[in-house]
């Protein structure tokens, strides 16, 4: 079995892209961080003919529920701050503009999208991690890119 630095190293801006479209920038770091703190615990009893790929999303999916979770338990301070986004990841990806369409998507095609298009799971394996049918992962993944499509329309150099 490869190195697990080779792993977090091959893995890891996926994992933190997915992070950011499930949670928001601001929590997908924490998220991040425990996703590689559980897959390194249980690497060394993974199966050879694993999908590593499909293995980190799942465990990066029940790490930002995680996260969310504890959230929700947190207390609501009193005053709010301007937010600070953290610009950490792959250089020049992040937009702002671009994370605020995401977050707007139901939690459902926020994940689904996530999980398509970012990690690049198969439908049959989201719908797994969603709780729900293969069709059904396609279609909010196909409706999400077409919300993001009509709300986020990107400029065309051409």
């Amino acid at each position: 079995m490869r190195p697990f630095e080779d792993v977090v190293a091959e893995y890891g801006p996926m994992v933190l892209r997915v992070c950011r479209a499930v949670l928001g920038p601001a929590d997908a770091e924490d998220a991040w961080s425990e996703t590689f703190l559980s897959a390194m615990r249980a690497y060394p009893d993974l199966s050879p003919s694993a999908n590593i790929e499909a293995w980190l999303v799942t465990i990066a999916h029940r790490r930002a529920i995680d996260v969310a979770r504890t959230n929700s338990r947190s207390p609501v301070p009193a005053e709010r701050l301007p937010e600070q986004h953290a610009r950490t990841g792959i250089p020049g990806t992040y937009d702002p503009d671009l994370w605020a369409a995401l977050r707007s998507l139901p939690d459902k095609q926020r994940k689904a999208v996530a999980y398509h298009y970012l990690a690049g799971l198969p439908h049959a394996e989201i719908a797994e991690l969603l709780d729900n049918s293969p069709a059904a992962a396609r279609r909010a993944a196909a409706d999400g890119i077409r919300t993001l499509r009509a709300i986020y329309p990107k400029d065309d150099p051409s």
